[in-house]
Formats: C-alpha cells, sequence, structure tokens
C-alpha cells in the first residue's frame, strides 16, 4: 500500500529576495536550507523565514502552483504573504 502524503508550497524570505519550493517536510526542508545543502539559492542567501505555505493534496497540485507562485510580480507575492498574515 502506498501513503499518501501532503505537499506543501512555500515561500522563504531572505535578504536577497523570496524563494518558492514544494517538499512533504517542512522542518526537514528549511533545515537543509540553512545548512545550505538544500537549493543552490541558499549558498548566496541565508533564509529569515518561511513567509507563506499552503498544502497540495499531491506532487502534482503542489508542482503546478509553485510554478504559478513563480510566475508572479515579486509584488504579488508579498501581496500573497501579506493575506496569510491578516487574516
Amino acid at each position: 500500500m502506498v501513503k499518501a502524503s501532503l505537499w506543501i508550497v512555500y515561500l522563504i524570505e531572505t535578504d536577497a529576495g523570496l524563494y518558492c519550493g514544494i517538499t512533504t517536510d517542512m522542518e526537514r526542508r528549511y533545515q537543509q536550507h540553512c545548512k545550505g545543502t538544500g537549493a543552490k539559492f541558499f549558498r548566496r542567501a541565508k533564509p529569515n523565514r518561511i513567509a507563506y505555505s499552503e498544502i497540495q493534496p499531491d506532487r502534482s497540485r503542489a508542482s503546478k502552483r509553485e510554478y504559478a507562485i513563480k510566475q508572479l510580480p515579486r509584488k504579488q507575492k508579498l501581496a500573497l504573504i501579506n493575506s496569510a498574515i491578516c487574516c
């Protein structure tokens, strides 16, 4: 039997900008980014915080949502972050 897992789409804020990714284990992935062993982006920019996250039911939908978020201009990404904080 295959274990179903939820996927998380997230935005991490750094001094250099915003990074968008997907994972099934947010804590593990954030620690990888902090150590510089995750995405190459974090070799030059240390994570400040997880600014936004949302759950998706499967990898396909998470990947599509990640792509959609990456296509947004910075201003809209910040609006997405702020909408999650205020509500």
